[in-house]
């Protein structure tokens, strides 16, 4: 501080470059931490879509927009040095109770007061953070022949604060902290920022409110409801255990059931999906043979154990491209991994690529990022790698999801059907009159599929499904564009969830 006061009773100086430097830059990487990471607490209720990040990076946009204006429009009627310390304390604030906020909007089952939450929860602090870059520009603003060099630099500040953020938040914290520590942490640094802020500008005394403000924004994130067990790399993860089975255990990731396993008894099949892959495998191997196959997608490994108990002697290669899941499989559901079950963390297109010709008798397909699977796996593309690694008499078998038009789903039918000679799809019989939704398994192969062993297995499973192929499917599949690398809309034709 300076002994020379203004009229106010404010220090005449401005505020100090190294102060500036820090409050652009750590105003800018703050916006893009809680960006980030209410996309994370979002997922278990709305799902890891496009739409979803598309609807966070829009509200985090328009609050910046809305903080810059606002705080630009601010600074010229407000002393920022009375601003600033207020401005970074309720921003704190407001990013340490986020947590309650959204998880508690989420547990109410409403998807509009979720929204409407979620925008506030957002918009709010990022807003108020938004606004400390043009009320600290005002207060370096002390040359008008410098004003250029002045507003650009900062503004190259703030910019490399948010990359910060984002760099920091997805390679570093999301994959080490929880999300509630995360922004109970940034809530408290901002909070702690505005203490030192007010007691540099107003005295020690005008520090007393920020810091109380801290232990009420750690309280509420105390007592917030946190709805995963482990936050991993890409997921929001819990397992459940069955109250009707003692050894049952479902692993829920964003909120939806994606495994069942059975940890005394790999060969009980659960999921009524994972019974109908079993059927259409049952009926392309009906001898206890070994089988040479790979998995995109791991979850928690239900068909490789099946595969391992039914068929002794059978190798599998997964690739499960989320490394906490697959800790989970080894520290909560037994996973015991081998020379017959191989796990790999990669992502399941590269995976496929370093397969040799020829060297598979089954692939399976069953990878999902929330509820849509990943759209480089869908595509022409990657299905022609899929034939690729099979032998010549080998089937692809894929869980697929979809409601309401199905757009998605006879979309993927259309392409896996340009690259296999023959192709079948079982599903409720609802599906094929457009009436419903949910699981369907689909199965591609070069070789003629035995449609009516096919349809006593699964009857022997108990999936009451149909099982189509033919001109029936081609008549159900319509006028669906086969998805490539480079158009494959998937978020876009996809509906999540039934519709009323």
């Amino acid at each position: 501080m300076t002994d020379e006061t203004d009229a106010s009773g404010l220090p005449a100086a401005g505020l100090g470059d190294r102060a500036a430097v820090a409050l652009v830059f750590g105003s800018s990487a703050a916006v893009l931490v809680v960006e980030l990471v209410a996309l994370r607490l979002l997922a278990p209720y709305l799902g890891l879509t496009l739409e979803t990040s598309t609807l966070v990076i829009g509200i985090a946009l328009t609050a910046i927009a809305l903080g810059s204006w606002g705080g630009g429009r601010a600074a010229d009627r407000v002393d920022p040095r009375r601003a600033l310390g207020p401005l970074l304390a309720v921003s704190g604030v407001g990013v340490a109770v986020t947590p309650v906020a959204l998880r508690s909007a989420g547990a109410s089952g409403d998807d509009l007061l979720l929204l409407m939450v979620a925008t506030a929860a957002i918009l709010v602090p990022a807003s108020l953070l938004s606004a400390v870059t043009p009320m600290v520009t005002k207060l370096r603003l002390t040359d008008l022949a410098r004003t250029g060099s002045v507003v650009g630099r900062l503004s190259g500040i703030g910019t490399a604060g948010a990359i910060v953020g984002t760099i920091l938040t997805g390679f570093v914290l999301i994959s080490r902290v929880p999300v509630t520590g995360i922004l109970l942490g940034l809530g408290g640094l901002l909070v702690v920022a505005a203490a030192v802020v007010e007691v540099a500008v107003r005295g020690w005394r005008f520090g007393l409110g920020p810091a109380a403000l801290v232990l009420v924004g750690g309280l509420a994130a105390v007592v917030a409801p946190d709805a995963c067990d482990v936050e991993t790399t890409y997921h929001c993860a819990s397992v459940e255990v069955d109250p009707d089975r003692e050894s049952g255990r479902t692993l829920v990731l964003d909120g939806l059931r994606h495994s069942y396993v059975d940890l005394a008894d790999p060969t009980h099949l659960e999921f009524e999906y994972v019974r109908a892959v079993a059927a259409v495998v049952d009926t392309l191997h009906p001898t206890d043979d070994p089988i040479e196959a790979y998995h995109l997608g791991g979850g928690g490994l239900t068909v490789p154990r099946w595969l391992d108990a039914t068929r002794p002697g059978s190798r599998s290669v997964v690739s499960e491209i989320d490394p906490g899941v697959v800790r989970i499989d080894r520290e909560q559901l037994g996973l015991a991994t081998g020379p017959d079950l191989q796990v790999r963390v990669e992502d399941g297109r590269l995976g496929l690529g370093r397969l040799a010709d020829d060297s598979r008798a089954l692939v399976v397909g069953d990878a999902f990022g929330g509820v849509a699977p990943p759209w480089h796996l869908t595509t022409v593309e990657a299905i022609a790698e899929v034939r690729r690694v099979l032998d010549p008499d080998g089937a692809y078998v894929a869980n697929l999801i979809d409601y309401g038009e199905l757009g998605f789903a006879r979309a993927e039918v259309a392409t896996i059907g340009a690259v296999f000679d023959h192709v079948a799809i079982a599903a409720d019989p609802e599906v094929f009159e457009f009436g419903g939704g949910g699981n369907m398994v689909v199965v591609g192969s070069d070789r003629p599929l035995d449609l009516v062993t096919m349809r006593a297995a699964l009857a022997d499973r108990e999936v009451p499904w149909r099982l189509v192929s033919g001109a029936d499917l081609q008549a159900w599949v319509g006028d669906a564009r086969v998805l490539t690398d480079d158009r494959a809309p998937t978020d876009q034709l996809l509906t999540p969830y039934p519709v009323a």
